[in-house]
């Protein structure tokens, strides 16, 4: 078995490379101890040394068992927590130290040795759960997107650990009515800046938090409660910190050789993912927090840049690369048919989310950034101009039954001086507010799944930042306790209302019925499933209407079942309080209509009952 698992390894066909490589205890006979094994093809004289040696290279040497590279050693008598490092000559003659690149466990950085963990043995709670898992495709997923370290913040000085944050988490996201979390990536990192997205240990649990059994903790409560975990994560490049697998042996393991690809536009290293081994390094690594840790889902990080070059479409399709993303999404989902996995792609790449046989790249779900980067413009523009930039409220619905689209306003959208999302809205305070409301709405009732960035459901003025908490104190504020509010109203909605989720891929089921009122810069559409169906109407400029037309495609009765102008939101009250008969002839061609009331950048949701 371990030589059929090595093979596959160096053929890039495995994803149970960490069940073989890096530190494992085991038993040889009736002795206790660690197995360690290294892959580095052009390293000589490779000794561990650790704790336990009191760093002696001379002691404890590794033999090489084959002639592709692998070195192995058992050692006995070791224990949990215990600090190591590789130590051997490199390709260029140089005796370097390495952290183990399947390392379990690693020091609390600025420290950068590995540290021995047995991660098998944790007792599971969440069967009940696991049995009933599926991608979500016909269900409501509404995703709290959250950085572990800054949500609750520092207590006393100390991280809180991924046990602790659960204790208050879990209720809270409960109460808003989420029906998954993503948190941004928890692998090993040195800088606090790079957020995870920048890492030297992609089998280690980041230490910040706690250990892999407290990881293993949090997503077992989160699920006993119902609650999704998507894992983000980032096989696009690595930190290169030199104790790391930046020109790990010294012939460039995990990286290009080709210097005018090996750094990305963020001063990282890339993947080559061309490489076999490099392949069955990151499949494994996602299969492992997968198995071992029940993940839900796996968010890809930048996929445009593995998709092109640099992310670049002008400079070519990174043939090697979209291999590599076909190969993962393949032996994911057979190994795990209820996973989710949903890429983070900027680019127009066909296919992101089709079936591998329909020459697809085979993911479950695509974020949505063109539809994000147009609302988000289209908000923030004078409504005395929105006529002229119309298209950008209207175009996504041109091309979304295209892929398996997911919304996002993420933690992207609220740094580095970008302003918050209440921030981007146009006007004065009160019409921040309003738009806001407005905004939020027109996420939920737009077709696609949903995420939020911790901290949008504040309505907080000051941009994210990861060495603080979320402003908490904001909730004792009436107009930005009521955004969440709103946000707890729109994710109840969204999970009771089928026709928001079922079939929301399928352009049979939504209807524009005024696409074009650039004057009035009013949008209305509905969506159906059956008999079932809901109205959605948006004003996108401060005028008040006391009387106000729309056209419908069915006679029945609406009824408003949400209005963002509500004093509970903190809005007006301008509301449409009883049932509404259809009439005949409806504006823009529709058979029927309904007269309304609409509020100063009003959004409303109503529900039809056929007559």
């Amino acid at each position: 078995m371990a030589f059929g698992l090595l093979y596959d390894y160096l053929m890039g066909q495995t994803i149970d490379a960490y069940k073989y490589f890096g530190a494992h205890f085991e038993k040889q006979g009736d002795t206790d101890g660690v197995m360690f094994r290294l892959y580095a093809p052009c390293a000589d004289d490779v000794s561990v040394i650790g704790e336990w040696n009191n760093w002696d290279v001379t002691r404890d040497k590794l033999r090489k068992i084959d002639d592709s590279g692998t070195w192995e050693l058992f050692i006995p008598g070791l224990y949990n927590y215990q600090s190591y490092k590789f130590h051997f000559k490199n390709a260029k003659g140089q005796y370097v130290d390495k952290a183990d690149p399947f390392a379990f466990y690693s020091e609390f950085r600025p420290a950068t040795c590995s540290r021995l963990f047995d991660y098998t043995g944790f007792i599971w709670h969440d069967s009940s759960y696991m049995k009933k898992r599926t991608r979500n495709f016909d269900k409501p997923m509404s995703i709290y997107e959250m950085h572990i370290g800054s949500w609750k913040g520092q207590v006393d000085g100390r991280n809180l650990s991924y046990e602790e944050v659960a204790d208050y988490l879990i209720p809270y996201v409960k109460e808003l009515g989420y029906t998954h979390i993503e948190i941004m990536p928890i692998v090993q990192y040195p800088f606090d800046g790079s957020w995870g997205y920048q890492a030297t240990g992609f089998f280690s649990v980041d230490s910040r938090y706690g250990n892999p059994k407290q990881l293993m903790s949090f997503v077992d409560r989160m699920h006993q409660e119902g609650i999704g975990v998507i894992l983000d994560f980032a096989p696009v490049h690595f930190a290169k910190d030199d104790f790391a697998l930046y020109n790990y042996d010294g012939d460039h393991l995990f990286e290009p050789k080709d210097t005018r690809r090996r750094i990305s536009p963020w001063g990282s290293a890339y993947f080559d993912l061309g490489k076999d081994p490099v392949r069955s390094f990151l499949m494994s690594a996602m299969n492992y927090f997968v198995t071992e840790f029940h993940f839900d889902g796996i968010r890809v990080d930048a996929v445009s840049n593995i998709l092109f070059y640099d992310g670049d479409k002008s400079k070519g399709e990174n043939g090697p690369a979209v291999e590599f993303l076909k190969r993962l999404n393949s032996y994911m989902h057979t190994r795990h048919p209820s996973l989710m996995m949903i890429a983070e792609d900027s680019s127009d790449y066909p296919g992101v989310t089709k079936p591998l046989d329909q020459n697809g790249v085979g993911f479950d779900y695509k974020w949505d950034l063109g539809w994000m980067n147009d609302t988000l413009k289209y908000y923030h523009i004078d409504p005395i101009y929105k006529k002229y930039d119309h298209n950008l409220i209207t175009f996504s619905m041109a091309y979304f039954f295209n892929e398996n689209f997911l919304l996002p306003f993420s933690h992207d959208e609220v740094v580095h001086g970008k302003g918050t999302i209440i921030n981007k809205m146009w006007g004065d305070y009160e019409q921040k507010f309003a738009l806001l409301r407005n905004l939020y709405t027109y996420q939920f009732a737009h077709p696609g799944k949903k995420l939020n960035f911790m901290g949008n459901e504040l309505a907080s003025f000051d941009e994210w930042n990861e060495n603080k908490s979320l402003p908490w104190v904001l909730k004792t504020f009436p107009k930005h306790d009521s955004i969440s509010r709103l946000t707890r109203d729109l994710n109840l909605i969204y999970r009771y209302e089928p026709v928001m989720y079922k079939n929301e891929y399928n352009p049979n089921n939504y209807v524009w019925t005024m696409v074009d009122n650039r004057d009035n810069s009013i949008l209305a559409f509905e969506r159906f499933d059956g008999d079932n169906r809901l109205l959605f109407v948006f004003n996108m400029t401060p005028n008040y209407y006391e009387y106000f037309e729309i056209g419908v495609s069915e006679e029945g009765t609406y009824t408003e079942i949400f209005n963002s102008d509500k004093d509970v939101y903190g809005g007006w009250n301008q509301y449409n309080g009883l049932p509404i008969k259809s009439t005949q002839f409806g504006p823009y061609n529709r058979p029927h209509k309904i007269t309304i009331k609409i509020a100063s950048f009003g959004a409303m949701i109503f529900k039809f009952k056929k007559e």
